[in-house]
């Protein structure tokens, strides 16, 4: 890899110092002393005159002088006046000379010398300037970095939990190593692979993978680079990428963040001017003017395919979509076992239990989770990493960095005493609800004063519209304990009853679950098709409809806060005992809010009031 040195204003101070000492040195050995005529022609007299050397104006030579009691000799050089100086000095028997005048040297020492320092600065300077910021003759070449084939380093076993992905670019390996057998039955692959999906899964692992596995060289480039300050560059940066990938066939073109570029035209507010269009516009020219028998594989990734233009989209453009999806929990295995390659871990540690913990990560998001367990070992001075590391790193992503610092007064942690514990008595009650595993009243993150973690046992892709009502039941089960031990309600509910609000506005505009309004989709697309400039959203549907569906959603709301409500109101000494227990211990296992719950008490009450909605008599 090539090596930048970064300029810096110590070698300018350095060269005017080296300057500065050659002038001085260059003085010191070249000293003349000037005299006078009359100085001259009295030396010349008394015999000191040793030897001068004469030109057109100027007599230049020794001189013996007294310094300091002693006799020595310096040079001298004096204005010359006399014409028929070669008499005199003949007269007094003194050697002399011819001497063409010639002023090379202390002009070069003088004048040329800092020339030629100040350019080689202003070179340096300019060299630095352009690997910045790229000079006005390279603004139109690609700014890709290219990987040869020995340069990449990424093969599929790198690239986890992705199998289905995978199996679909096993065709583009095939072509790029034997195209002959595609092209001899007049088969054409593809010419654009576009991956999509969210982030964090590997979409540019896999593109590295492909080119890896092929052995071909791989050009890297981030849609945004393409676009520049200066118009047209962003076309002629399409041009150079595609020309020198030609040249390079067999290999694989790849655009990161291709929305960037590739965004739908009409929606920028300059018009069909928009550098960005016609650097899309010149994109599209490529794609359609470059043979794909030659091996040259155009990739692109992007998690927002609802917003590319049409035209990219197209059959003989990007007409193979693969999509790169969140890992299920086998997936999840096989990333975590990628990046524990590196890890020293314990012999006992279940990565099966890791990825349960793990619903919803990325490949991204399990990579921060080694490392963060990995750093807790160290931080704990461990030899290997173990499972109370895992967990510990879960928590931390999932519900943020502890805060045992924070100061909170006694009655704000019996606030969130209370409403921690009234979250896991719902969950704990109702059917269909993740399992609770851990109730905690120490700060995390930003603004949680306390969580209650709920771990899914299996990843889930439909969900009833009663599950549904249950996690609404769940989120509000905070509020509902905190007015009914406190008889007063607090502010630590706000997200609880976002994520509430959320979910009943789904059930009603989206999924259909209204009673009153049957089954009909009234959400408009999430993605919006043309900025608003700040007016009001206009929607498909009446007012009179709006009100039914504000309607609908506060019914949702309110039935389910009594839900929660009458459970807690069951459970009153199971709401106080794991209240007293949480705020003793701060952390507990939502096993031991289980067994409170399973007490004998409570399983007789509970009976009890099983044969009294039967129509039965209590036992005496």
């Amino acid at each position: 890899m090539e090596k930048h040195h970064k300029f810096s204003i110590w070698y300018v101070l350095i060269a005017v110092w080296i300057v500065l000492i050659l002038q001085h040195s260059i003085a010191q050995t070249f000293r003349v002393q000037q005299i006078s005529y009359s100085e001259f022609l009295k030396g010349l007299q008394d015999g000191r005159v040793m030897e001068v050397a004469v030109t057109q104006d100027r007599i230049q030579g020794k001189i013996k002088t007294v310094e300091e009691g002693q006799e020595v000799e310096r040079a001298f050089y004096t204005v010359r006046v006399d014409p028929n100086l070669s008499q005199m000095l003949e007269k007094y028997n003194v050697t002399f000379k011819g001497l063409a005048e010639s002023n090379f040297l202390k002009n070069l020492a003088s004048w040329i010398f800092p020339i030629f320092l100040f350019i080689g600065i202003w070179y340096l300077m300019m060299r630095r300037f352009s690997a910045q910021q790229g000079s006005f003759l390279t603004l139109g070449r690609k700014k890709a970095r290219v990987y040869m084939e020995d340069e990449v380093g990424v093969t599929f076993e790198d690239a986890a939990g992705v199998d289905e992905a995978k199996e679909e670019l096993v065709e583009v390996i095939e072509f790029l190593k034997s195209p002959e057998r595609f092209t001899r039955l007049g088969g054409k692959l593809p010419k654009g692979v576009l991956l999509v999906g969210p982030p964090g899964t590997g979409k540019t692992l896999l593109a590295k993978a492909v080119a890896g596995e092929s052995g071909v060289p791989f050009f890297s480039m981030s849609g945004s680079e393409f676009v520049e300050l200066f118009v047209g560059m962003g076309a002629a940066r399409v041009r150079d990428l595609f020309a020198q990938a030609k040249e390079k066939a067999p290999c694989i073109i790849f655009i990161d963040e291709l929305d960037a570029l590739g965004k739908a035209r009409g929606m920028g507010i300059t018009g069909g001017h928009d550098e960005r269009e016609q650097t899309l516009n010149q994109l599209l020219v490529e794609m359609d003017g470059f043979d794909p028998n030659l091996g040259v594989i155009l990739m692109a990734a992007t998690n927002r395919p609802e917003i590319l233009d049409p035209a990219l989209l197209r059959p003989g453009r990007f007409d193979r979509h693969i999509l790169v999806d969140r890992p299920d929990k086998k997936g999840r295995e096989d990333i975590i076992s990628v990046h524990l390659k590196g890890i020293t871990v314990e012999k006992d540690l279940d990565i099966g239990t890791i990825a349960g913990m793990t619903p919803g990560f990325v490949g991204a998001d399990l990579a921060n989770l080694v490392n963060e367990a990995a750093l807790l070992a160290v931080r704990r001075n461990k030899k290997k990493v173990g499972m109370a590391e895992f967990q510990e790193a879960v928590e931390r992503i999932v519900a943020g960095l502890e805060k045992k610092n924070r100061l909170i007064n006694d009655k704000e942690r019996q606030i969130v005493a209370f409403h921690e514990v009234g979250h896991a008595l719902v969950a704990l009650s109702l059917p269909g609800t993740d399992p609770v595993r851990k109730i905690s009243i120490i700060p995390r993150g930003v603004a949680a004063l306390g969580y209650t973690l709920q771990v899914p046992t299996e990843d889930r892709f439909l969900m009833s519209k009663t599950e549904l009502l249950n996690k609404i039941a769940v989120a509000l089960g905070g509020r509902a304990a905190e007015e009914l031990h406190f008889k007063d309600i607090s502010t630590g509910a706000h997200n609880d009853l976002a994520r509430a609000t959320d979910i009943a506005r789904s059930m009603v505009k989206e999924y259909g679950m209204s009673h009153d309004l049957g089954h009909i989709y009234f959400e408009k697309d999430r993605q919006k098709q043309f900025p608003d400039f700040g007016l009001p959203r206009h929607n498909d549907y009446s007012e009179q409809t709006a009100q039914v569906i504000d309607t609908e959603i506060k019914a949702i709301l309110d039935s389910q806060y009594e839900v929660a409500m009458e459970i807690l109101t069951k459970h009153k000494k199971v709401l106080d005992q794991g209240a007293a227990l949480v705020l003793k211990e701060e952390t507990i296992e939502g096993e031991r809010i289980k067994k409170l719950l399973a007490m004998p008490g409570e399983r007789g009450q509970r009976k009890a009031k099983t044969r009294a909605s039967r129509g039965e008599k209590p036992r005496e």
